[in-house]
């Protein structure tokens, strides 16, 4: 099951840099980061890295 990243996001960038999928890239709108559920494989590292805790499982 994929992660995905809510509301709570506030841009930092640490889930995009600890990815070992490179799967999290900035949203189209630039207000929080996303991550392409195909490519995710449920490591959990951008949970475990995020400050304010928007990743979470699907």
């Amino acid at each position: 099951m994929a992660y995905k990243i809510t509301e709570k996001c506030i841009a930092c960038g640490a889930c995009a840099a600890a990815c070992p999928m490179q799967c999290i890239s900035m949203a189209e709108d630039g207000t929080k980061y996303q991550i392409n559920s195909e490519e995710c494989i449920s490591c959990g590292t951008c949970a475990s890295v995020c400050p304010v805790e928007a990743p979470e499982a699907e």
